[in-house]
C-alpha cells in the first residue's frame, strides 16, 4: 500500500511553507534535546560502524547529529520539500537524503539492499501516520534492520493530547507553529498507547529496552513554558 494523496499533500504543503530557519518546525528541537540523548540509549545495543537511517528526517537536524555518532547517516522523508530543506542544511557534508514512502515496501527493501542491515532512528512518525499505514511503517523499520541493525523509536503517548489541548485552548489560541500543524491537517498523538508496541511486535521487532520521556518542541505556552510532549521510547532488534 501507499499513503493517501491527502496525507502526502499535507506534508508536502507543510514543508513547502516552512522556512530554512532553525526551529521553524515545531518539532525541530536542538539535537542536544533529541538525537543526542536518544543516541545514548541506542548505542549500548547498536554497532556504530553500521549506517543509521533517520526515518521521517524532516529538515535533517537530527540526521546531521547522528552522522557524528555513526559511520554514516541517511535521512529519508515522504516529503520532497523536506528533503530539499535537509540537503540545503547539510551543505555538502556528504550526508545523504532521499524521498521515501515508508509504506512502499519495494522501495524500502531496495534501500536495505543498498545499505545492508542498518540502524534506524525514528522520532514521532507512527503516531501521526494514517491508521491503515501504521503496520507498513513498523514493517519498514524491521526491513531496514535485518538481523544485525538496531532501532531507536520514540512515539507520542496519549498524554500528549492533553498538552496539545492545553496549548490550543490558551488565551489567543495555539501558537503560530502549532497552528500551522493543525492548519495542514496533521494529527499528532493520534495512535493509542497500546497500539505502538503491538505494531512493533507484529512487525517482528523485539523490544530490548524502553522507557518514558518527553519530546521537547520549539514553541512555548503564553506563560513561557516550553511545550514538551509525553512520549515512550523503544530500542528494537529484528528477530
Amino acid at each position: 500500500m501507499n499513503v493517501s494523496d491527502n496525507y502526502r499533500n499535507a506534508w508536502e504543503s507543510y514543508w513547502s511553507q516552512t522556512s530554512d530557519a532553525t526551529g521553524d518546525a515545531i518539532w525541530d528541537a536542538d539535537p542536544s534535546l533529541s538525537a543526542a540523548p536518544h543516541s545514548e540509549l541506542l548505542l549500548p545495543h547498536a554497532d556504530p560502524a553500521r549506517t543509521i537511517v533517520d526515518l521521517g528526517c524532516g529538515n535533517g537536524t537530527q540526521t546531521r547529529y547522528l552522522a557524528t555518532r555513526f559511520a554514516r547517516a541517511v535521512g529519508v522523508d515522504l516529503s520532497h520539500a523536506a528533503v530539499e530543506h535537509a540537503r540545503r542544511a547539510a551543505d555538502g557534508s556528504g550526508i545523504e537524503f532521499q524521498q521515501l514512502d515508508l509504506t512502499d515496501s519495494d522501495a524500502v527493501h531496495a534501500l536495505h539492499d543498498r545499505l545492508g542491515d542498518s540502524n534506524v532512528y525514528m522520532r514521532a512518525v507512527i503516531h501521526q501516520s494514517e491508521p491503515a499505514a501504521r503496520p507498513a511503517v513498523a514493517a519498514a523499520v524491521a526491513a531496514l534492520l535485518g538481523t544485525e541493525g538496531r532501532a531507536f523509536v520514540a512515539e507520542l503517548t496519549s498524554g500528549s493530547r492533553d498538552v496539545l489541548k492545553q496549548a490550543a485552548s490558551q488565551p489567543g489560541g495555539p501558537g503560530p507553529k502549532l497552528q500551522r500543524v493543525f492548519h495542514h491537517g496533521l494529527k499528532p498523538a493520534d495512535a493509542d498507547d497500546e497500539e505502538i508496541p503491538r505494531l512493533l511486535g507484529d512487525a517482528g521487532l523485539k523490544i530490548l529496552a524502553e522507557g518514558d520521556t518527553t519530546l521537547p518542541q520549539t514553541e512555548h505556552l503564553t506563560d513561557g513554558t516550553r511545550i514538551d510532549l509525553p512520549a515512550r521510547w523503544f530500542v528494537l532488534a529484528g528477530r
